[in-house]
């Protein structure tokens, strides 16, 4: 069972995407789980904006945070 967890440092929000995946002895993937919260920076609130349970969900959310860079700050504001 692994958690990953990136997080964009943003002037009002952070961005933190999180990743739990669990693998059985085999190899073989028994639960993913991937998230995308907005922190508030005065208190630490978490929401969530987005959640995914297909495989690599949480590489492909990371890339379009580091893609858009300011642009997905923008979209996530008003969430």
């Amino acid at each position: 069972m692994a958690i990953t967890s990136t997080t964009f440092q943003g002037l009002t929000f952070n961005l933190l995407v999180e990743e739990f995946a669990d693998r059985d002895t085999a190899g073989r993937l028994n639960g993913y789980l991937a998230s995308i919260y907005r922190i508030e920076k005065g208190t630490s609130v978490r929401h969530l904006i987005r959640r995914s349970r297909l495989p690599g969900a949480a590489a492909a959310m990371r890339d379009e945070i580091e893609r858009d860079g300011i642009q997905a700050f923008r979209r996530f504001q008003h969430v």
